[in-house]
C-alpha cells in the first residue's frame, strides 16, 4: 500500500512524497556525520596558530612595505636627475640654480614665493618643464618615506623650505657658480645659475640629490622639509680642520638607516649613516633624528668637483 504525505507549507511547489509501507515504513532522515562543537582547548590552539602565523608575517610586510618605498624613492630621484640633465643640455652646460638671487629668498629649484615667510609654491622652480610630475600631488618631489611629516606639516605654516618634498639638491657645488679663492676656497661668483656639469672631474661619484630634512628648532624631535643636501664643511673655508662644518641635512629615513643619493652621472643608490654632527643651534640633535652624511672621508669630495674618495 502506498501512502501520500501532505508537503510541508514550506515546501510550495514540490510534489508529495512517496512512501512504501506506509507510516509504520517510514524512516526519520539520518545525518551523514553527526555536528559537534569546538572544544575549548582546540579553539586556543587554532587562535594560538593564528597568532603564530601574524607574528611570522607582519614583519615580514614590514620588510617588504618600507623596501617598496625605497624603490619609489630611487625612481623618483632617478627622474630628479634626468631632469636636471635635461635642464642642462638647454643651458650650455650649465646646472639649474639652486636658490637664485639667495639674499632675497624668492626662489629654490622646487617652487618660487612672493614674500618670505610663505611656503614655495610647488612646480614653479626651473626644473618643472623637464619633470613628468603627477598633476597637484607632485608625487616625483615627494619621497613616500617622508610622506607622514609632510601631512604633519600640511597646513601648519610651518617649514622654511615647503614643497621640496623631501628631497635635497646638491646646491653648495653645483647649483651656484663658483670661484677659487687664493687660500684654497671657493666664492660664490653667481648664484643665478649653476656650474658647468663637465667641471666635475667624476661624476658618479659626484652627488646631484640625496634625501634630507633638517630639525624644527620650535618643536623638539620633529623634521621639516629642506632644498638642500649640504656637504661636511663649507666651500669657502675648505676642507678639514681649518673649516668651517656644515649642520648636516641628509635624513636616513629608509630601513636600516640608509639614505636614496642620485650621482651626476645619472644613477641612483641607498647609502648608510657614517657620520653625524650638530653645532647645537638646531635641536634635536641631528642624529637623534638620523640626519648625518654618508661616505667614509670627511671632507667634501662627494660633493665638490675633484670627488677625491668615498
Amino acid at each position: 500500500m502506498t501512502t501520500e504525505h501532505p508537503p510541508h507549507p514550506g515546501w510550495r511547489g514540490l510534489p508529495p512524497r512517496k512512501v512504501r509501507g506506509g507510516a509504520a515504513g517510514a524512516r526519520p532522515l539520518r545525518l551523514s556525520g553527526a555536528l559537534r562543537a569546538f572544544t575549548l582547548i582546540e579553539l586556543l590552539v587554532v587562535l594560538a596558530i593564528i597568532a603564530l602565523l601574524v607574528g611570522i608575517l607582519l614583519p615580514a610586510l614590514g620588510r617588504a612595505r618600507a623596501a617598496g618605498r625605497t624603490a619609489v624613492c630611487l625612481s623618483n630621484q632617478r627622474q630628479l636627475l634626468t631632469g636636471l640633465l635635461g635642464y642642462t643640455g638647454d643651458h650650455d652646460d650649465r646646472a639649474m640654480p639652486g636658490a637664485a638671487e639667495f639674499r632675497a629668498n624668492l626662489h629654490r629649484w622646487h617652487g618660487t614665493r612672493d614674500r618670505t615667510g610663505e611656503p614655495f609654491r610647488a612646480g614653479e622652480g626651473p626644473l618643472t618643464p623637464y619633470v613628468s610630475d603627477d598633476g597637484a600631488s607632485h608625487a616625483v618631489r615627494t619621497c613616500p618615506s617622508f610622506a607622514r611629516v609632510l601631512a604633519e606639516l600640511e597646513g601648519t605654516g610651518l617649514g622654511f623650505e615647503r614643497s621640496a618634498g623631501g628631497y635635497g639638491y646638491n646646491n653648495a657645488y653645483l647649483g651656484v657658480e663658483l670661484g677659487r679663492l687664493g687660500d684654497g676656497g671657493w666664492e660664490v661668483r653667481d648664484d643665478r645659475t649653476g656650474a658647468r656639469v663637465g667641471r666635475f672631474a667624476q661624476p658618479d661619484r659626484t652627488v646631484a640629490f640625496t634625501d634630507a630634512a633638517f630639525p624644527d628648532a620650535r618643536a623638539p624631535d620633529r623634521l621639516v622639509e629642506y632644498s638642500f643636501a649640504e656637504p661636511r664643511f663649507h666651500p669657502r673655508y675648505g676642507d678639514g680642520g681649518a673649516g668651517w662644518r656644515m649642520d648636516p641635512s641628509v635624513h636616513f629615513r629608509h630601513a636600516t638607516e640608509n639614505t636614496v643619493a642620485a650621482w651626476l652621472d645619472g644613477h641612483a643608490d641607498a647609502r648608510g649613516l657614517v657620520f653625524s654632527w650638530s653645532s647645537g643651534y638646531y635641536t634635536p640633535s641631528a642624529a637623534g633624528v638620523s640626519i648625518g652624511w654618508f661616505g667614509r672621508l670627511d671632507t667634501n669630495a662627494l660633493y665638490d668637483f675633484d670627488a677625491g674618495g668615498w
